[in-house]
């Protein structure tokens, strides 16, 4: 991963400047560097990946609901043609 160029130091004395604490300048620009340094960020490559396996998951829950569907429809029509075969006829 690339490293972000980051001047602690300077933000530091901009956040001291600005009326911050000496101790909580330097804590929030430590703090912000070991963010941006230090996170674990997701690339593009991650994403194109992601979409790729959430694609497919997609599909296949498609394929599946689709299949009970179809399933829940011929049960539904073999209950309804029994019925009509069962009941008294006037």
């Amino acid at each position: 991963m690339n490293a972000v160029p980051f001047d602690t130091l300077k933000l530091a004395r901009d956040l001291e400047t600005a009326g911050l604490a000496p101790s909580v300048a330097a804590g929030a620009s430590a703090a912000l560097a070991e963010a941006l340094t230090g996170a674990d960020l997701a690339t593009k490559h991650d994403l194109t990946a992601l979409e790729a396996r959430l694609t497919g998951m997609l599909e296949l829950l498609r394929r599946d609901m689709i299949i009970k569907l179809g399933g829940m429809m011929l049960v539904a029509v073999g209950v309804i043609l029994t019925a009509m075969r069962l009941m008294p006829h006037p």
